[in-house]
């Protein structure tokens, strides 16, 4: 029996809000990982300890797919996990944690450009109207991002690394809501990050220090510890939250978590002793604005 659709606009804002706290604080691990880890070590890792994690889920699975879903599992698994999570901890060598998981708010704007180039899907004007309203709250916040309003010159070359991310978020989601009407959402997670396992493991283990720092470094298995976690939660059990969102919300919606992680990686950010300005207070709350507009009925 399908649920009611106040049952599912309930669940969905509790995912959003779970997935917020989740995916806000992996900003503040991966600085913590990259104090040790090179940006290659601390991405393909995050991709082993996701996968590894969620093994007795994937195999058993991994069976009952065809070869067009393997393709597309594939894509999915690159896509949604692999690259991003290379492509942030590069960005993160140069970005402070709070500015990364700002301009990661931007993933809504290549899915409803994506969905629209490839997919053909529409946006409707309130959908439009939130997403202007959360974006223009995300370019106060990182305009006002550590030096004033001067920051902006500060991010030219490493905000591709995250805006890079966010495209591959855009065609992830689009992929994810058309092309998995019969998979659940534990089987895509779980299985695309299967079939990326093997390239992350072999990187890892033949083309980095990644084992050598663990017996040499100090503070090696501290910040190991914190991979870990960004991996198992802020990946493995983040992306089944989130697939699950986006089989029963919109592709709009379920990117949406991504207003409000900018708000949680600032509280960190601030906790981690980054000054929160004046300015900061309205970008977050042109933010919440943004998507209460977008997404009311």
């Amino acid at each position: 029996m399908s649920s009611h659709p106040s049952e599912n606009t309930l669940k969905n804002w509790g995912f959003l809000i779970v997935l917020a706290l989740v995916w806000g604080s992996s900003f503040i691990l991966i600085k913590r990982g990259l104090t040790v880890f090179s940006p290659g070590e601390l991405g393909a890792y995050r991709i082993v300890a996701a996968a590894t994690f969620l093994l007795p889920l994937s195999l058993p699975r991994v069976r009952r797919v065809n070869k067009k879903q393997v393709k597309n599992l594939i894509l999915v698994g690159l896509l949604g996990s692999f690259i991003p999570a290379f492509l942030f901890a590069k960005a993160q060598t140069q970005l402070s944690s709070s500015l990364t998981g700002v301009l990661n708010a931007l993933t809504p704007l290549f899915v409803v450009l994506v969905g629209a180039i490839f997919w053909k899907s529409r946006i409707t004007r309130r959908n439009a109207l939130g997403l202007a309203i959360a974006f223009a709250g995300v370019v106060v916040l990182v305009a006002v991002k550590e030096n004033g309003m001067g920051a902006l010159t500060e991010i030219n070359t490493y905000a591709f690394f995250v805006l890079l991310a966010c495209l591959c978020y855009g065609f992830n989601l689009n992929l994810i809501k058309f092309k998995f009407v019969e998979l659940k959402p534990i089987e895509i997670t779980a299985i695309s990050l299967l079939l990326v396992l093997p390239v992350a493991l072999i990187y890892l283990m033949a083309g980095t220090q990644f084992s050598y720092k663990l017996m040499t470094v100090d503070g090696a298995w501290k910040a190991l510890g914190y991979v870990s976690l960004l991996g198992i939660m802020g990946t493995a059990l983040a992306l089944i939250l989130f697939n699950m969102m986006v089989k029963t919300a919109s592709p709009v919606f379920a990117s949406s978590v991504t207003y409000l992680i900018p708000i949680v990686a600032i509280m960190w950010g601030v906790w981690d002793g980054e000054v929160l300005l004046f300015g900061h207070y309205l970008g977050i709350a042109a933010v919440i604005l943004g998507v209460w507009v977008g997404n009311r009925k």
